[in-house]
């Protein structure tokens, strides 16, 4: 879509003085809501958001690329928001995750290590009748459908 590939222009140009930042996603809703996803290596604040947000309103409302009322919502991805890129993975290292992999199967554990090709989490196995060991598991990127990370309130 048209208005997605300007808004990515647009947000990357913003924050390209910020290399700690970076774009997750840019969706157009069917119901005139932009959703624009930034996040960064250690978070992203408000003011940045906010930044971000009066920057891309700015710009659209200039060259009318919008020809219709709509919303704009700039933020981090929230909590329970699949992670989508390699940065999001890197961000989350020793985080609990839940990956859902393409075979269906879903694995819990903790996120030890990502490079380019995936990922590898240490996982609790328990075998009938003995005590669970922890294993680490190698899961390629081409395998996963879905990784969210686990919230725990310890």
């Amino acid at each position: 879509m048209q208005i997605e590939k300007r808004v990515t222009e647009l947000v990357e140009e913003k924050i390209s003085d910020r290399p700690e930042l970076f774009l997750v996603e840019v969706k157009m809703l069917p119901n005139n809501k932009l959703i624009i996803h930034v996040d960064g290596d250690q978070g992203i604040t408000i003011q940045d958001c906010a930044a971000i947000s009066r920057h891309v309103g700015f710009h659209l409302e200039e060259e009318n690329t919008i020809d219709k009322a709509y919303n704009l919502e700039v933020s981090s991805p929230g909590v329970g928001e699949p992670l989508k890129l390699k940065r999001q993975y890197d961000k989350n290292v020793g985080r609990d995750l839940s990956v859902k992999l393409a075979a269906g199967e879903i694995k819990e554990g903790k996120l030890l290590s990502v490079d380019d090709n995936g990922i590898t989490i240490e996982a609790k196995v328990k075998e009938k009748g003995k005590k669970a060991i922890l294993v680490e598991t190698g899961i390629d990127f081409s395998s996963i459908t879905e990784t969210k990370v686990l919230i725990s309130f310890k």
